[in-house]
């Protein structure tokens, strides 16, 4: 059982030997007594990579936020809440991902929003491409539609078209299909 007084170590050796939901469950009930900030990073750290493993986007997206409010760093800062964001859009749930995108704008500099918002713009397309490959249609319609409200550039704007056209196609979204074609 985890307690206040063990290292970083001794956590990491306790929690060896149990499964990824037992991990989950020891570490919330730790988190729940205030340990100290390096360590409340450390699980932070540990619960999003069982999250990512387990494809819990979304509980990893939540820790991913949490872990960006204590961070005292600004470039850390802005790393965890990109990573939110990414996990968010993995777990397809983009109304979160515009809000925390949003809230990261507001973090940084002017001179760096727009290399923030070509990263998140590419991790879009690179997503719509996973589930594409994944044979997740739908979700990569989803994706690709929410690139096309974002400042794309025009060349990238037709080959994200030509992709949806594909894909409603296939998925027999005909008013769609007919929709974007007469564009």
């Amino acid at each position: 059982m985890l307690n206040k007084n063990m290292t970083k170590v001794e956590i990491e050796r306790e929690l060896k030997n149990q499964g990824d939901y037992v991990q989950i469950d020891n570490i919330t009930r730790f988190l729940k007594q205030s340990p100290a900030l390096d360590v409340k990073k450390f699980l932070y750290a540990i619960l999003i990579d069982i999250y990512d493993r387990r494809k819990m986007f979304g509980e990893a997206a939540d820790i991913c936020g949490k872990l960006a409010e204590i961070m005292l760093d600004e470039k850390e800062k802005v790393v965890c809440l990109k990573k939110e964001i990414e996990f968010y859009v993995k777990a397809g749930i983009f109304e979160r991902a515009d809000s925390v995108f949003n809230r990261t704008l507001g973090e940084v500099k002017a001179s760096e929003r727009p290399k923030i918002k070509l990263e998140i713009r590419e991790f879009y397309k690179r997503q719509a491409g996973v589930y594409e490959k994944e044979r997740r249609r739908s979700l990569a319609v989803k994706t690709y539609e929410k690139l096309l409200t974002m400042d794309v550039p025009e060349y990238e704007k037709k080959e994200i078209e030509e992709n949806l056209l594909k894909l409603y196609k296939e998925l027999g979204m005909v008013s769609e299909y007919l929709k974007l074609a007469k564009r």
